[in-house]
């Protein structure tokens, strides 16, 4: 005789079998999603969540809670919901725009854009237009440019006189 809560029957469909296994043969998806896949793999197996958690190395609360997510929400209950915290004060076209504008054009006055004269441009706070150049790797004072020299780089065994690829941040060059 079973002792505990009885659980619902996890019963999966031949496309379910094929998406859960897929997640959990992946070597590229986050290791808790993969985890999860192979607890509802084991769950229609039969497998208790006893032996689950075992295997896991979590806590049986963990194992019912996500064997009961998929049960009611299927494949899509193995993703985490979405986590309260501070919305986003600037959408997906005011970054794109700030992007385009440090990459396609140049200031008045200046060489290069600067973050402070993209924060005043934009009206986004000068820590949050560094936060975006050091996400996506903006760099504007670094132009590639090809210059004449007379004597070869150091660094290129071998290297002749003539056209070179310089750049002003140095490990480009």
């Amino acid at each position: 005789m079973a002792v505990g809560r009885p659980k619902r029957e996890l019963v999966l469909s031949a496309e379910e079998h094929a998406q859960v296994s897929a997640l959990a043969a992946s070597r590229s998806l986050p290791h808790a999603i993969v985890a999860r896949a192979k607890l509802v793999l084991w769950a229609a197996q039969g497998e208790s969540n006893f032996a689950i958690a075992q295997r896991l190395g979590w806590s049986m609360p963990t194992v019912g809670k996500w064997r009961r997510r998929f049960v009611e929400y299927r494949v899509t209950g193995l993703h985490d919901e979405l986590r309260p915290g501070r919305p986003r004060t600037y959408g997906d076209e005011q970054v794109a725009g700030l992007i385009n504008r440090v990459l396609r054009s140049k200031p008045k006055n200046a060489t290069h854009w600067s973050v402070r004269s993209v924060a005043e441009q934009t009206a986004i706070s000068k820590s949050t237009v560094a936060r975006y150049f050091t996400l996506f790797g903006l760099q504007p004072h670094c132009s590639k440019s090809f210059t004449l020299t007379t004597t070869p780089p150091t660094n290129i065994r071998g290297s002749k006189p003539g056209w070179h690829v310089t750049s002003s941040c140095g490990s480009d060059s």
